[in-house]
């Protein structure tokens, strides 16, 4: 499923124009990605939880050339599902 068809989704299911579920959906990731960004949890019980953790520096090879290269350290976001979740798939 893309974007597209989770607007048509929650347009339809939701009794909302394809313009109002669209706005709904930017809304629900900017506050996503805003929180994140200031280092904190967004939690939806019953489908999972959102939180950065960090990754650090390490060595790797360049794969064409295999010369040893330093990756840096960096913050990525991760997803971890809740149990209802993970009850709905098994």
């Amino acid at each position: 499923m893309n974007k597209t068809e989770l607007v048509e989704h929650i347009a339809k299911h939701a009794d909302l124009s394809k313009a109002a579920a669209t706005r709904a959906l930017d809304s629900t990731i900017t506050a996503i990605k805003t929180t994140l960004k200031k280092g904190g949890t967004v939690s939806l019980v019953g489908f999972g939880s959102f939180a950065v953790t960090k990754r650090p520096a390490r060595k790797g090879r360049n794969p064409r050339t295999g010369a040893e290269i330093k990756i840096k350290a960096a913050k990525v976001p991760k997803f971890r599902p809740g149990k209802a979740l993970k009850d709905a798939l098994n």
